[in-house]
């Protein structure tokens, strides 16, 4: 199988903030330049208009300018980012110094308070990418998501484990990029 995911746009006022799953608003117009990349390159490689997204409206908002616009979009929760429970929302520097030096030294388990880590990400990375892989055999997906979720992805792919530090985690991908993964 391949899948095309894309980035969302940047959103609007997060700089310095510890985002996840929090649901951030993003400017319309980059909705928009998203949504025409997307159609271009469908357009270009005649694939089918249907595509993923996250529950998450940097994501959804982007499939729903796509729908006005014939394609069809499925939302699955399980292409949202990273929970980092009760970090997410907050500025990294109201975040104990302690707690994130205990997540970079057990980068792969540790979770914040009523988060996920990044081994539970990974696991529901690849149940997804299991399940649709069984069900879009000969067709691509085409995806909108996360940086954290790609990254687990291409590294799912590559069969490369879950890195236990920090420093091993793949760079982030761009917002807006397209990323090809083939499973």
């Amino acid at each position: 199988m391949i899948l095309y995911i894309w980035r969302h746009p940047k959103p609007l006022s997060t700089d310095g903030l510890c985002i996840g799953q929090t649901d951030v608003n993003v400017n319309r117009r980059k909705l928009k330049r998203l949504a025409n990349k997307i159609q271009r390159f469908v357009r270009l490689h005649q694939l089918p208009k249907m595509i993923w997204v996250s529950p998450l409206q940097r994501s959804l908002k982007v499939g729903q300018i796509l729908a006005q616009r014939g394609f069809q979009y499925q939302v699955a929760p399980e292409l949202a980012e990273i929970h980092f429970g009760e970090w997410d929302g907050k500025f990294w520097q109201q975040i104990e110094k302690q707690a994130i030096d205990e997540w970079c030294d057990n980068f792969a388990n540790f979770s914040p308070a009523n988060g996920e880590s990044l081994q539970q990400l990974f696991n529901r990375a690849e149940i997804w990418l299991d399940k649709i892989a069984v069900e879009q055999v000969n067709t691509p997906v085409l995806a909108i998501g996360h940086a954290g979720w790609i990254n687990a992805a291409k590294m799912i792919a590559t069969d490369q484990a879950v890195p236990n530090l920090a420093i091993n985690w793949l760079r982030s991908v761009a917002y807006l990029s397209c990323n090809r993964i083939d499973i």
